[in-house]
């Protein structure tokens, strides 16, 4: 077992907060660096896929999390029939590759996390944030990195420097968790509908799988 992780809430724009009051970032960040899976984790992925049938993939979004965030999709004006919620992807991909497929052990924690929960983990490289994580909104003018334009209102994953991620969509190749990393921020979203420990489960469950192979 590991230590418990510190749980940070991220901040929310005021505008946002209003909108969506039940709208959350909670982000850790644990000491790992980027590598092949360990046995044990590649098995966890082996047993989750066998566990995961087609019957429970089609099943999945009527389950009560990944529900909520179907609806949150909606409520930002993404539809979740075209661009699938992150469980929702995750069910596609094992039903497409026959099984959940290692890429990695920050990876394969982030899936572990989000497939356990129903809960979107995310992960960042913790030497390229400055300051607290959280969401607002995109300003005229602001990029992603230095190529991708945002449109302004957009919500955003951001520091207190840049926006560093578009809320369930891409994020700052300069802030991704890279070979380099030594560091890195775990970060879930939670929406209306998604009790808080769920989202603290799967932060848990990813920190766990970092840190763990971190030893090996």
């Amino acid at each position: 077992m590991i230590d418990e992780p510190q749980l940070t809430t991220g901040f929310a724009a005021p505008e946002l907060a209003a909108e969506f009051p039940d709208l959350r970032l909670v982000y850790t960040v644990v000491d790992g660096v980027p590598h092949r899976s360990p046995h044990e984790v590649r098995e966890r992925l082996r047993d989750a896929s066998n566990r995961f049938t087609g019957a429970k993939a089609v099943a999945l979004r009527q389950q009560p999390i990944p529900w909520a965030y179907r609806v949150f999709f909606r409520h930002i004006g993404i539809d979740p029939d075209e661009q699938r919620t992150p469980i929702e992807a995750i069910a596609v991909e094992r039903m497409q590759s026959g099984g959940f497929r290692s890429h990695g052990v920050v990876e394969d924690a982030l899936l572990l996390g989000t497939l356990e929960t129903g809960v979107p983990v995310l992960a960042f490289d913790a030497a390229a944030l400055e300051g607290r994580l959280g969401l607002r909104l995109a300003a005229d003018g602001e990029q992603l990195g230095e190529f991708r334009p945002l449109t302004a209102g957009q919500i955003v994953i951001a520091d207190a420097r840049r926006p560093v991620g578009v809320l369930f969509g891409d994020m700052a190749p300069d802030a991704a968790v890279a070979r380099s990393s030594r560091r890195i921020v775990l970060a879930a979203i939670g929406v209306a509908g998604v009790p808080p420990v769920s989202v603290e489960e799967a932060l848990w469950t990813a920190a766990e799988t970092v840190v763990r192979s971190a030893d090996r």
